[in-house]
């Protein structure tokens, strides 16, 4: 099994007919001050394999901060199941939410395992907004 594609997102979900759909890609996120929690960012997998590879797949998800030390871990696995005949590729994915807490700007890393093996690396940039310029008495808005 490999990562055919691991992105970060507003919001994104799996179908009934295993279709997903991804909203709001990004790689930045901005806050006002630190500490801060990002709520509910969706990390979004798409796993491909052989046919071969039917079965349960253990994942292993690692959120690293800029100093890469472990801020969360999430664990689980990805089920794949019989293809149709003639189907010589097969495919599932995920969508993983999390409330993120970042201590300070720099770029936190999701770090993602299957079957024990590192797959990808998901980096997201943290930094914070800077500070609006001061109105000077009388200025026109």
């Amino acid at each position: 099994m490999h990562v055919g594609l691991a992105v970060v997102c507003d919001h994104a979900l799996i179908d009934q007919a295993g279709k997903l759909s991804v909203i709001g890609i990004f790689e930045r996120i901005w806050v006002e001050r630190f500490p801060a929690v990002h709520p509910r960012l969706h990390l979004v997998l798409r796993l491909k394999g052989r046919r071969t590879e039917i079965g349960d797949h253990p994942v292993l998800i690692v959120l690293k901060d800029p100093d890469g030390n472990q801020v969360l871990r999430g664990d689980g696995s990805v089920q794949i199941g019989e293809p149709p005949a003639g189907v010589t590729e097969v495919e599932a994915g995920a969508v993983l939410a999390f409330d993120v807490p970042l201590e300070r700007a720099g770029t936190y890393t999701f770090d993602i395992s299957v079957d024990g093996e590192p797959q990808a690396s998901v980096p997201v940039a943290v930094s914070q907004m800077p500070a609006p310029a001061p109105q000077s008495p009388g200025s026109i808005h």
